[in-house]
């Protein structure tokens, strides 16, 4: 009983912080209810016994993804521009979209189907095994700390290879930004005088 009301109350904190992030006009506020949304999300998911979904999603949406969205408040305005144009074309492409992957998933197999291409691998032998080879409560948890390993690490290499690269991206800008204050400053002194 206790679980669900907990599970209920993040749920919903989930939704206020949604809605408030759609809201808010301050950019500052947004980057900083998306980290709080990435946290509440972990937080749900440690309660459905999901930890290293937990752990990947604080990692990367609470931490990296505030950090790269103030950097790149940094470079942007404070506050949302007003659209100018109409939303019609957005919306027509985001419907057309959303269609196309509707009908992509009619050929889908029915959820939990026990035939499904993915039932028919090895999924079968990693439920059987798991409980006996690793005392983990969470199947998911097993499999990517045991079985799928290496997959996991090579995973962790791609992200760790995009941090640095985003790093070394916004290194080069702010040195950019820098070399073009200064050639505006030299303008502007060669102006009063």
């Amino acid at each position: 009983m206790i679980e669900a009301v907990i599970d209920l109350t993040l749920f919903s904190m989930l939704v206020v912080t949604a809605v408030a992030i759609v809201r808010v006009q301050r950019l500052f506020a947004v980057v900083m209810l998306a980290g709080v949304f990435s946290l509440l999300s972990a937080l749900l998911f440690v309660t459905l016994d999901a930890v290293d979904v937990a752990f990947t999603e604080a990692a990367v949406g609470a931490g990296i993804s505030t950090v790269l969205l103030l950097g790149t408040l940094a470079l942007t305005s404070r506050t949302e521009k007003i659209s100018t144009h109409s939303p019609l074309i957005p919306l027509f492409v985001v419907t057309v979209t959303g269609a196309a992957i509707i009908y992509g998933t009619l050929d889908m197999p029915n959820f939990g189907a026990s035939d499904s291409p993915a039932q028919l691998g090895v999924a079968a032998e990693y439920l059987a095994r798991s409980p006996q080879d690793i005392d983990i409560p969470n199947v998911v948890t097993a499999i990517l700390a045991s079985y799928r390993g290496f997959d996991t690490l090579g995973e962790t290499a791609v992200v760790f290879t995009a941090g640095v690269g985003v790093l070394m991206l916004i290194s080069g800008l702010k040195g950019r930004r820098r070399r073009e204050d200064e050639i505006e400053d030299e303008q502007e002194q060669g102006a009063d005088s």
